[in-house]
Parts: C-alpha cells; sequence; structure tokens
C-alpha cells in the first residue's frame, strides 16, 4: 500500500525476508523495523556484530562455499530477499577505490548465486545494496557544474572496481528481471548513498567532501522507509514491462545530486530528513566561517 508521508505502509500480511549480510552495518539499522515486520531468515559468515555482539537469528552461511548448494534451503518459502552481504578483501575498506578486480569479483559472485536461489525458490522480489559508486565517474562533472545531477537513467559509469561490481549486480538483476531465465524476478537495485552521521569536524580542510557528503546523507529512518518500500509496493514495471527499478538511496537533502524522483512515485519513497536543516549549525560555520570552527560537530 502506497501512502504519501514518510510513514511506513502499514504491514499486511506477514512476510518472510531472507537477509545477507545480516550482521553487518546496514543491516544494523534495518533490523529493529524488519523484527517488528516480518518473519525473518539472517544469514552471514558470522553470527556476532563489528562489536562482537551476538545478533539474535543469525545463522551461518557462505554464499562463496565451494558448494553452496546446502544454502538452498534457505530460500524455501522466502517472499523477498535483502542482499546486503558483501566479501571484503583482507586489509581493505567497505568503500575503498583500490580495490582490484579480483578482489571484487566474488562480490559479483556471490549476488549471481543469490538471485539464482531466488529465482529457483520462487522469490517474489530481490532488493540488493548496490552503490552510489556504480555512477561515481559522473560526479567530477557535477563539481565543475558541466552537469546538474544524476539519475538513474544516466548510464553507469564508474571509474574503480568496487564501482564496477556494483554495475555488475545491476546488470544481473536485469537479466532475471526481463525474464531470460523463465520467469520475471522482481528487482530492486539500491545505489545507496552516506548511510552514517555527517561529522563537520572530519572535513574541516576538506569542504568540497563535506559538501559532496551533505548531498549524499541518508538517515537512518529514510533507509529504513526506502528499503520496506522496496519489499512490499509495486508494481514495479517499467515502459517495458520488466520490474526493475534503481533507486538512489538519499534524504530529502538540499543538496542532492542524485535524483530519487522515481523512488517518489514508484514506491512513494517520501524521505523525511534534510542534512541541511540537521547540519545547519555545522554548515553555518564550516562554510561560511561564522562562529568558532574549533567547535566544530560539538553541538547539534
Amino acid at each position: 500500500m502506497m501512502t504519501t508521508s514518510g510513514r511506513l505502509p502499514e504491514a499486511s500480511a506477514r512476510r518472510r525476508v531472507l537477509v545477507t549480510g545480516a550482521t553487518g552495518y546496514i543491516a544494523s539499522q534495518l533490523l529493529p523495523v524488519f523484527r517488528e515486520r516480518y518473519d525473518l531468515v539472517l544469514l552471514d559468515v558470522r553470527t556476532t556484530d563489528a562489536g562482537g555482539q551476538p545478533v539474535a537469528g543469525a545463522q551461518v552461511a557462505d554464499f562463496l562455499a565451494e558448494d553452496p548448494t546446502p544454502l538452498a534451503g534457505h530460500f524455501e518459502g522466502v517472499d523477498a530477499v535483502v542482499h546486503l552481504g558483501y566479501w571484503r578483501p583482507p586489509g581493505k575498506t567497505v568503500t575503498g577505490q583500490d580495490k582490484s578486480y579480483l578482489e571484487e569479483r566474488p562480490n559479483v559472485d556471490m549476488a549471481e548465486r543469490v538471485f539464482r536461489f531466488a529465482l529457483d525458490h520462487g522469490v517474489r522480489r530481490v532488493v540488493v545494496a548496490s552503490s552510489n559508486h556504480a555512477a561515481d565517474w559522473w560526479e567530477p562533472l557535477l563539481h565543475e557544474r558541466r552537469i546538474d545531477a544524476i539519475g538513474p537513467r544516466d548510464l553507469p559509469r564508474s571509474d574503480n572496481y568496487y564501482g564496477w561490481a556494483k554495475i555488475a549486480y545491476e546488470a544481473l538483476g536485469w537479466m532475471y528481471a526481463c525474464g531470460a531465465f523463465g520467469r520475471k524476478l522482481e528487482m530492486v537495485q539500491l545505489r545507496i548513498g552516506a548511510p552514517r552521521e555527517v561529522d563537520a569536524a572530519e572535513f574541516v580542510d576538506r569542504p568540497a567532501q563535506y559538501k559532496r557528503d551533505l548531498g549524499a546523507y541518508l538517515s537512518a529512518r529514510d533507509l529504513q522507509q526506502l528499503v520496506v518500500r522496496s519489499i512490499e509496493v509495486g508494481p514495479l514495471e517499467d515502459e517495458w514491462e520488466v520490474p526493475f527499478q534503481i533507486f538512489y538511496g538519499i534524504s530529502n537533502n538540499t543538496r542532492a545530486f542524485w535524483s530519487i524522483t522515481n523512488a517518489r512515485s514508484v514506491i512513494g519513497y517520501a524521505p523525511e530528513d534534510d542534512s541541511e536543516v540537521k547540519y545547519a549549525d555545522d554548515i553555518r560555520r564550516l562554510l561560511t566561517g561564522a562562529g568558532d570552527r574549533g567547535r566544530l560537530g560539538t553541538e547539534r
């Protein structure tokens, strides 16, 4: 059921939702809402979060195992999959752009396995944590004012293997959505922005990066709303009758440079937060020079 406010749609029949990467950072923001709405299958390569705390209900599952066949049973009776799983090469950051082809290839293999299991076991919809890095080649053109905004219909272009892997997720997802393998698997790819608080103290000497993070900001409650609507609201079909959508994951930011027009119209996404309002005092001090820069990030 689509609503026009930022409220989550009313839950109908309780869905069974499988989450990969269930002990990770993004999952930690989603699980409080998911636990209220869904019957969950929580899978990851560990059962504890980054701080070593157990995640209730998490089960060990390795989608890169030589024989992943035993994992198939987890998909029985599942209505939707939320694929957050990510293999991080040793010594590398999650979103670091210094990864090689071979270091990112396992993540493409993992996505393929998740999509195939979903298709083969009658799952209706898959929601994937893609990334804004699928289109980060465009960003310098934005800073130079050669273009005004980037939207899902712009060609995905990246200049690094991390972004390439996200583009590969999307290309694989299109094949599954268009019916190439026997039926159309509904597919939502979320190009997530910056799902974290913006600490102005980290950007005192980097105002351009600060403006970028303000534009990409995604609050926890807006992330929750976006993913819940991506799971529940439809139809997703485009003008070619393919149930495939790419949505940018950002809040209602004044400095936004990615378009969320289609997320608003297709699933009724109505983000409630704006970094310009939330961080108004920090913005005034850092970008206008008003006040004491030494106090950046200490007031909210």
